[in-house]
């Protein structure tokens, strides 16, 4: 894989929704890689920084928001970037059913924006848009790049939209604009409102003997889970390319939620049916069954593969959330 600007001076990125998982973990990489690396959060009165605190006295935080092209025009203006992270979203499919314009709003015509702002102030600069392995539904799988797209969520239709806005820019204007298709990946950074974490930090409190019962959702839907840190090394990848394209990112494995719950409760020690209830609140107005990420691609183009396999996963998840509570 060929790296563009080898030898040149110090490389400046800009990542939307910093303050997330990814975010975290991307700013942790780039700064590693000797990037200057700003963000971009919104000024609200419960901002969350958490995930960035260990690092915040060496990226440079802007407030803005994804909803306002002037916003993004100003600080593309100001600090013309070399590459763009956009990982701002609302990322939580099911809220996405309750909040449906807001999501479109956020989470799709964002993405619209911040290319028109590209388009206008850093057009030389290299965009990476996340996607999302919502957008192929319940297409059969495995699926990968060519694979139909048929979202069943309020979240993935409005990712779809960014996801064909990021092509047709790049198509229309030049732009070296991709889109990494990212299968499920966590992390003890992970919100509480994921499944994943929700489930983690569940056995957390049930082995301190702060609560005894989880209630969960659908648990036959099944996911291709994989683990957050080595993802972002991939979005990475893909705008050091010659050309961009857009890649499936995921494990090729899949497991249910059932499946997540049981070991990560067993990893405690504890047996998941003496403390799983299913709450019909919990369940969505239209699931995706079955996802499985075909990474032909990024192996072959990327050299990209990942290591943590499921069980080393939900390790890592549930001894995290051990410590915290601890």
């Amino acid at each position: 894989m060929t790296i563009y600007g080898v030898g040149e001076e110090m490389r400046t990125a800009l990542i939307t929704g910093i303050s997330g998982q990814d975010g975290s973990y991307l700013s942790e990489m780039l700064l590693g890689k000797g990037y200057e690396v700003h963000g971009l959060i919104r000024r609200t009165s419960n901002y969350n920084l958490s995930n960035i605190e260990h690092i915040k006295d060496r990226i440079h935080l802007h407030y803005g928001d994804i909803e306002n092209e002037n916003h993004l025009c100003s600080i593309l203006h100001e600090i013309s970037p070399d590459e763009i992270y956009n990982l701002a979203a609302q990322s939580d499919v099911g809220v996405s059913f309750q909040i449906p314009e807001y999501t479109g709003l956020t989470t799709g015509m964002g993405v619209c924006r911040l290319l028109e702002a590209v388009k206008r102030f850093s057009p030389k600069a290299r965009l990476y848009q996340a996607s999302t392995s919502e957008l192929f539904g319940n297409s059969p799988a495995p699926q990968n790049e060519n694979t139909p797209m048929m979202p069943t969520s309020p979240y993935a239709v409005a990712k779809l939209y960014g996801h064909h806005m990021v092509r047709v820019y790049r198509e229309s204007y030049g732009l070296f604009a991709c889109c990494g298709i990212l299968f499920n990946h966590e992390s003890p950074r992970r919100g509480l409102n994921f499944v994943t974490r929700k489930i983690t930090h569940a056995v957390a409190e049930i082995v301190s003997g702060k609560r005894q019962t989880l209630w969960l959702g659908n648990l036959d839907a099944k996911r291709d889970w994989g683990y957050a840190p080595e993802y972002v090394k991939a979005m990475w990848m893909m705008l050091q390319r010659d050309e961009p394209e857009d890649f499936v990112i995921g494990t090729g494995e899949t497991h249910s939620v059932g499946e997540f719950a049981e070991y990560a409760f067993e990893v405690a020690g504890l047996d998941w049916l003496k403390h799983i209830e299913v709450d019909a609140n919990n369940l969505r107005p239209n699931e995706t069954r079955l996802l499985c990420a075909d990474i032909t691609k990024a192996k072959t183009l990327l050299h990209w593969q990942p290591d943590i396999n499921f069980r080393g996963l939900v390790n890592i998840m549930v001894d995290a959330d051990l410590k915290r509570i601890r």
